[in-house]
């Protein structure tokens, strides 16, 4: 595509592609910030800021939960963060229609029945699973498996191997395919047929799109689990009043998720998940899109709140000693449920299993669970030893669809349908509430959508040693600077000038070309960037080269997953677009406040075109033009796309209910 220029009352906007072809004219030495960004202190910026603002939630958190005391206090507590997890995953805005069940084979087993099951949790959209049903007659208590991170899904060893002891003991059993897993691949090579993409894989592609829509890969997922529910209760052999939940992993996670928000749950059992988010945090990380809510940190949501939001129902945590989720979190989250439940007049019902394991449904967590479900959902006390020896059914006798994948259906949608779809409801309404507003009113909505609200102060900033190099016609100056928008937070950048006269320096000329680049200035040097050409060879203006926040010398280094400090920001209801716009912003200001206030063209090429689109859409009176090379030119370009994933950074939650990325142009006149 040739570059889009357009034309404005005030500004001209550039958006065009870089050539790698082309050769920058100067050399621009590194000074002192190498040495200020050297090892950690530059790549673990992002880390230590982000840790700090999570601890100072967590600790809000801390404090307000000390002084729940009464029934009353605890139940308001309990209404309120359930609000915010509903309207964190959107949870409202999805429809209950026909489950459409269908029953597409059976094995017979000494003392219960498997059979192979699907419904739609949506229209369309079905979900995969294998209904354990004990030998007798019924009803029968009924437990919700959702899956951990299996490859296979319902068909894992361990997962059976938990389903047939509780068929074995008198319990029902739906053990289901998440999506991306067993027979609910999204991304399918279409000559074998098969997933392209691990189950974690396809939820790091998966997680982004939703997000934009307001939703998650989480909302989906409970979504899915709660459907489960809706079928376990169709069934005439199951009790609809003795429904329990329990899972491992990644199923521990979606068991604590559905047993906060779903009632009809009533006694669970989450493993190897629970822990505290600032342990979490520190090792091993967030987890996969499916795990993380929406400003769940910053609103004070905690593990030991998916227990807490359901007390007194009885709840069992299930962790493992050698867990790589910490159990010492475990344990603090324990003991906050534990008082908990304590103060409502119920301790015996929450409790803990300790196996000296490492991660996984082992069989110590398999036959605890099955005891616990036996007292809460049976009134048995009894005791529960898994068989030695045993055999699990094979992947293909399991199996649901005629060709083991969903998609391979006819009229079957993915979840890129779902977001297509989701995307054009949403379309008329916000375009219509955008014509209504004026350019301030517009603004005004940007500003709160990404949460940039309040007046963005004028960064603080420190020259660094300047290099000179004169000839009798003249000569080129460097500069490095170092900007502080906020505590902790450091914006290198380095200033470059040719056709420097004899006599004063001053501190700008007349003009700034201001490029953000994800480099370090050695890295500009060889081969030169192609962006500084032009700007680096005009006398009269100045070069300036910054590192926004997690770029050049402040890129984090990879510790967990791309993109894995952006999902505790998404967790503190904040984004790297809102905090990189801010710092644009923020620099731009601190230019500005200079003796010389020069006149400043912003540069940005890929990812941070569109932070340079929101600062110059929010303050255009800084800036005298923009252009951006190449980066995401839409957001709607994401419901579709198999790659989502570098523009993690660029992604706010719910931004497509209100306005994208070809709306701001406008605004920069």
């Amino acid at each position: 595509m040739g570059p889009i220029i357009i034309g404005l009352a005030a500004v001209t906007v550039y958006w065009g592609s870089a050539s790698a072809e082309e050769k920058a004219d100067i050399e621009i030495s590194s000074l002192n910030l190498a040495e200020k960004f050297a090892g950690e202190k530059g790549n673990q910026m992002m880390r230590a800021y982000l840790r700090g603002r999570v601890a100072e939630a967590m600790n809000r958190r801390s404090r307000r939960v000390e002084k729940l005391d009464t029934p009353e206090q605890i139940a308001a507590y309990q209404e309120e963060l359930q609000r915010l997890f509903r309207e964190a995953i959107d949870l409202d805005s999805f429809e209950r229609g026909p489950l459409n069940p269908q029953v597409t084979g059976r094995l017979d087993r000494d003392g219960y029945s498997i059979e192979n099951v699907m419904f739609e949790s949506l229209p369309g959209f079905h979900v995969t699973g294998n209904l354990y049903l004990p030998a007798g007659e019924g009803p029968f208590p009924a437990i919700l498996h959702p899956c951990g991170h299996t490859e296979n899904g319902k068909a894992g060893d361990a997962y059976q191997r938990v389903n047939q002891l509780l068929a074995r003991n008198g319990f029902a059993v739906l053990c289901y395919d998440p999506i991306g897993q067993g027979e609910r691949k999204q991304l399918i090579d279409p000559k074998s047929g098969k997933g392209l993409k691990s189950g974690s894989g396809e939820h790091q592609i998966l997680g982004v799109a939703p997000v934009l829509l307001g939703r998650g890969l989480a909302s989906y997922m409970i979504w899915d689990g709660m459907r489960a529910i809706d079928f376990l209760q169709s069934r005439p052999e199951i009790d609809p009043h003795r429904i329990g939940c329990t899972g491992n992993s990644g199923g521990g996670n979606m068991t604590s998720f559905l047993m906060a928000l779903d009632d009809r749950i009533q006694a669970a059992a989450p493993g190897c998940f629970m822990t505290t988010t600032r342990m979490k945090n520190e090792s091993p990380g967030p987890g996969d899109p499916e795990q993380n809510l929406f400003g769940q940190t910053e609103s004070g949501l905690d593990h030991p709140d998916f227990a807490i939001l359901r007390a007194p129902k009885p709840t069992l945590i299930l962790a493992a000693t050698r867990d790589f989720v910490p159990i010492e979190g475990t344990w603090d989250a324990f003991r906050q449920a534990k008082r908990i439940y304590t103060k409502l007049g119920y301790p015996e019902r929450v409790d803990l299993v300790e196996a000296p394991e490492t991660h996984g449904f082992t069989q110590r967590l398999r036959e605890g669970s099955v005891r616990f479900f036996a007292r809460w959902l049976k009134g048995e006390s009894i005791e529960v030893f898994e068989p030695e020896g045993g055999s699990v059914e094979k992947d293909l006798d399991l199996q649901c669809t005629p060709a083991g994948q969903v998609l391979a259906m006819a009229g079957e949608r993915s979840m890129f349908d779902l977001n297509v779809e989701h995307l054009e409801a949403l379309k008329k309404r916000r375009s219509e509430r955008w014509t209504s507003l004026n350019a301030d009113e517009r603004r005004e909505l940007v500003r709160k959508t990404i949460g940039l609200t309040g007046e963005v102060r004028s960064a603080d900033r420190e020259a660094g040693g300047g290099l000179l190099a004169l000839s009798d016609s003249g000569g080129s100056f460097v500069r490095e600077w170092l900007f502080s928008p906020e505590p902790e937070i450091g914006i290198p950048g380095v200033v470059s000038r040719v056709g420097q006269p004899k006599g004063p320096i001053p501190l700008f000329g007349s003009a700034v070309d201001l490029f953000c680049l994800d480099a370090k200035w050695d890295e500009l040097q060889l081969p030169p960037h192609p962006m500084l050409k032009k700007a680096a060879s005009t006398e009269g203006r100045d070069v300036m080269v910054i590192n926004l926040r997690d770029s050049g010398f402040t890129k984090t280094k990879n510790w967990r997953f791309y993109g894995a400090d952006a999902w505790i920001a998404y967790m503190l209801g904040d984004s790297y677009l809102a905090m990189r716009s801010r710092d644009l912003i923020s620099v731009a200001k601190s230019l500005k406040a200079t003796g010389d206030s020069p006149a400043i063209h912003l540069h940005a090429a890929g990812e941070f075109v569109p932070a340079a689109l929101h600062a110059a859409a929010l303050e255009p009176d800084l800036f005298e033009g923009v252009t951006l090379h190449g980066g995401l030119r839409s957001w709607e370009t994401l419901m579709n796309s198999r790659n989502p994933i570098p523009e993690w950074h660029n992604a706010v939650h719910g931004v497509l209910k209100f306005y994208d990325l070809p709306d701001l142009v406008e605004l920069i006149g």
